[in-house]
């Protein structure tokens, strides 16, 4: 009997008092975080010269491979059959 009052104890705790608890520690923590500046969104990158319409501005390009880096009478490799299954 005294196993089954502690279980429906512990079970009420956590089901009613256990969000209360926590819901006031999170608070006062963002509180505290807000008032520190904790969290901060960091500033974009500054962009550079405005573009007229019409123009594009490249970022980034990727680096172009070699000519002697690519295989030598490579035609793309081996043919595999498929077969669709349903």
């Amino acid at each position: 009997m005294r196993f089954w009052l502690i279980l429906i104890l512990v079970f009420f705790a956590l089901r009613y008092v256990l969000p209360i608890v926590l819901r006031l520690v999170l608070s006062s923590f963002v509180r505290k975080q807000m008032r520190n500046g904790g969290f901060v969104v960091p500033p974009q990158s500054q962009p550079g010269p405005p573009t007229t319409p019409g123009q594009v501005r490249v970022e980034y390009t990727p680096p172009v491979a070699a000519e002697n880096e690519k295989p030598q009478g490579f035609k793309g490799g081996e043919y595999v059959d498929f077969e669709e299954v349903k």
